[in-house]
């Protein structure tokens, strides 16, 4: 009986999770050990309109293998008639004891950290964003080369109510 009701409830909060009306697109992609600083992650997304808002999301997923308080990324936009656009962002991925932020009941974490609000997709055709992380050791000059404890990173556009 009660191994039942375990696997409703699995069943339920999958086909919830599942039944996301707001995603446009959700990729993630494994790091494999450790992401190197030179290894960039890349996702082709697909331009829904020119015309509707979107928010973009930086999604990863991380374990108790990442000693780090915060994450910095660097993240490559390149659009479909050959501009690009480069940001270099700051996320916060552990409380100040030591707590990582996030969601999820294991070991692994989920963070959903902001890319960009309200982007509208004003060029027709597909999208290339390309995201590195740029870590550095406090006081050190080179970037740490394997960075540990990324067990994933995923791009997520959400639709905004446009009503």
């Amino acid at each position: 009986m009660r191994n039942s009701i375990s696997l409703l409830l699995f069943f339920l909060s999958f086909f919830f999770v599942s039944c996301d009306a707001n995603g446009v697109f959700d990729q993630y992609q494994n790091v494999p050990n450790n992401w190197n600083k030179k290894d960039v992650i890349q996702f082709k997304v697909q331009a829904p309109d020119t015309i509707n808002k979107y928010n973009l999301f930086v999604n990863l997923r991380n374990n108790q293998e990442y000693k780090y308080s915060n994450l910095y990324l660097i993240v490559a936009m390149n659009f479909p008639h050959g501009k690009t656009v480069k940001d270099t962002l700051e996320y916060k991925m552990a409380k100040p004891n030591g707590t990582f932020l996030g969601t999820g009941f294991s070991s692994i974490k989920e963070n959903k950290l902001w890319y960009k609000e309200g982007f509208i997709f004003n060029e027709i055709g597909e999208y290339q964003i390309n995201i590195q992380h740029a870590m550095r050791e406090n006081g050190e000059v080179n970037g740490v080369n394997d960075l540990e404890g990324i067990t994933d990173v995923g791009f997520r556009v959400e639709n905004i109510n446009n009503n």
